[in-house]
């Protein structure tokens, strides 16, 4: 019993880093005000932007920064569309998703459409500083995104958010854009700038998959994980740490359905039911949180200056 906790602890760290990356860009982005729909689309490009240039240079870092530059264009390319023209954020958010899904179906079928197995990648190894220690090696060994996700970018997303000027400026134009105009802050360029850099951590969520976790890249790659990482913000009421929470509750509930079908238990239910239940508790969650939820005032309005 011991060791099954253990392994779904460090099941569920992984599980839940493209999740968090993913749902932290969508929290910089609606603190500001705009609701990026693009999450899906995004995770996906990155995912295959990420896996392509590793691929083609042989350097999986090569494609992680590429994976992170896609993300930072369709960032802009969003706030282009929402800040500048601004275009409805439903609108500009799916057509975003439906392009990049596009392109990236397209790429990957003109590069690898002829192979008769499907293309793969020697992918990032996991880490564990702690090897050879019971218990300790095997919760800790993980991918260095998951590190990197958990230790350094929830809690300097936190302390951008509440502890800086900057922070203050994000919340102040998500809340009342018109009277931070008048306050000084430039409501564009903030917008702009959290945008590219949500939509750089949602493509690393996308290159944590084809990179690091699968070593490859297929079409079914995200498969929701962009919505999910919606709903997470809700849950989270925006806050960097409590949308850590919600992922740790997915992605403990997914790794827990992953490990049950892996023990082959005869239980009178199809194994469907097991696929749908993160699902399941995350819109649970979701209902029971977003009751409460205090949503950001600007968000999916459009500003502009008089």
């Amino acid at each position: 019993m011991e060791i099954f906790l253990v392994n779904l602890i460090a099941a569920t760290l992984r599980v839940s880093t493209p999740l968090l990356l993913a749902a932290i860009g969508e929290t910089s982005a609606e603190r500001a005000g705009v609701l990026n729909l693009g999450i899906e689309g995004i995770m996906f490009f990155g995912a295959f932007t990420g896996f392509f240039v590793a691929d083609v240079s042989g350097s999986l870092w090569a494609g992680l920064l590429a994976a992170i530059l896609s993300g930072v264009l369709a960032g802009l390319l969003m706030a282009f569309l929402s800040v500048t023209l601004g275009v409805n954020q439903h609108v500009s958010g799916l057509g975003i998703t439906l392009l990049l899904s596009g392109l990236s179906l397209f790429a990957f079928r003109l590069n690898y459409g002829g192979r008769s197995t499907p293309p793969s990648i020697e992918p990032f190894g996991q880490l564990s500083p702690f090897a050879g220690v019971p218990i300790l090696g095997t919760l800790f060994k993980q991918y260095l995104l998951t590190y990197v996700t958990f230790l350094v970018i929830v809690p300097l997303a936190w302390w951008l958010l509440y502890r800086t000027s900057f922070g203050l400026k994000v919340r102040a134009v998500g809340e009342n854009p018109e009277a931070a105009d008048a306050a000084g802050v430039n409501v564009f360029r903030v917008r702009y700038i959290v945008l590219a850099i949500g939509g750089a951590l949602m493509a690393m969520g996308g290159a944590f998959l084809s990179l690091s976790q699968l070593g490859a890249f297929t079409h079914g790659i995200i498969s929701g994980r962009g919505w999910v990482a919606l709903a997470l913000v809700i849950f989270g009421n925006w806050d960097p740490l409590k949308v850590m929470g919600g992922a740790l509750i997915f992605g403990g509930t997914y790794a827990l359905q992953l490990r049950l079908q892996a023990m082959g238990l005869k239980l009178p239910i199809p194994y469907e039911t097991f696929l749908a239940l993160p699902y399941i508790v995350t819109i649970i969650a979701l209902v029971i949180a977003g009751r409460n939820a205090s949503y950001p005032a600007a968000l999916l309005k459009p500003y502009h200056r008089e």
